[in-house]
């Protein structure tokens, strides 16, 4: 079953003093660009962390973040009180009659008014943080996994569209090769000259020949086969799936070059339009 990249997890744990929340999105991408948003408190963990995400999501454009809710009643960030008094009494010679109030809101917004105690890791609270990582990176893989059911009808359906157009368009062929036929004659006619007989049949076959389109049936068929063998597959295919419908394109444009025939050259222009809703959605299969 096919994976999309696109997906949203999320996960929240309540410890005794703060509250962690673990948000992870994805968008398509050639690979896998990461971006990881996190404490600076558990920056140390940022390596392993990295890796993990990766061998989990494997390709995608993704933003992974790390929220911290203080809940305690105490906190981190402490008034920088001599500095601050320090700024209001500079601040004084400046505007001698601003108010103290004034002059404390200015204090507070100067640079190193406020200081953070730096906190150790707790390895308990880790290992339940790590706990919650796993549980939106799985929320995100269900999400993934969700999409894909959906993107593989897409497929099904724009596939089954470009099949029964082709069979079209084959229903066709005897009127178009009888219509090449016509015009040739007519114009040899209108020449006004003698033509060998046999000689008009075998250059008639020859370009005929040129014409033929049943090669390009065969392949186009084998590959839409292919297609829809590697949407069923176990592994991550949208790499194949692009390099699938590339060959698709290679045989649904050479119809349209052989198939001098108005009604042909239309199916295959709706040939090409759902070859193109598949190409635009290969890209966010992973």
């Amino acid at each position: 079953m096919i994976q999309s990249m696109t997906g949203f997890g999320k996960a929240t744990i309540q410890l005794p003093t703060k509250k962690i929340t673990v948000e992870v999105k994805s968008l398509n991408s050639k690979g896998l660009d990461l971006n990881v948003r996190m404490p600076s408190l558990y920056r140390e963990m940022e390596l392993g962390l990295r890796t993990q995400i990766a061998s989990t999501l494997e390709r995608g454009k993704v933003d992974f973040s790390i929220f911290i809710e203080s809940t305690a009643e105490q906190t981190t960030t402490k008034v920088n009180v001599p500095i601050v008094k320090a700024y209001i009494n500079q601040l004084k010679a400046v505007y001698a009659d601003a108010e103290e109030t004034e002059l404390m809101k200015m204090a507070v917004r100067m640079p190193d008014a406020l200081k953070i105690e730096r906190d150790e890791i707790d390895e308990n609270d880790w290992g339940q943080i790590k706990v919650v990582i796993e549980e939106s990176l799985n929320n995100i893989k269900t999400f993934r996994r969700d999409e894909g059911m959906s993107l593989e009808k897409e497929f099904q359906l724009r596939i089954a569209n470009i099949r029964q157009y082709m069979t079209e368009a084959l229903a066709l062929d005897p009127e178009r090769v009888q219509a090449i036929k016509d015009r040739l004659q007519t114009a040899i006619d209108e020449l006004k000259v003698n033509v060998d007989e046999n000689r008009f049949e075998q250059e008639l076959i020859y370009y005929l020949e040129k014409l033929d389109i049943t090669e390009e049936k065969v392949r186009l068929t084998n590959h839409l086969d292919y297609f829809l063998e590697t949407i069923n597959g176990t592994e991550a295919n949208g790499r194949k799936l692009g390099f699938i419908t590339q060959e698709m394109g290679r045989e649904i444009n050479t119809m349209g070059s052989k198939s001098n025939h108005a009604q042909m050259q239309k199916l295959v222009v709706q040939m090409k339009d759902e070859l193109e809703k598949i190409k635009e959605q290969v890209l966010n299969v992973l």
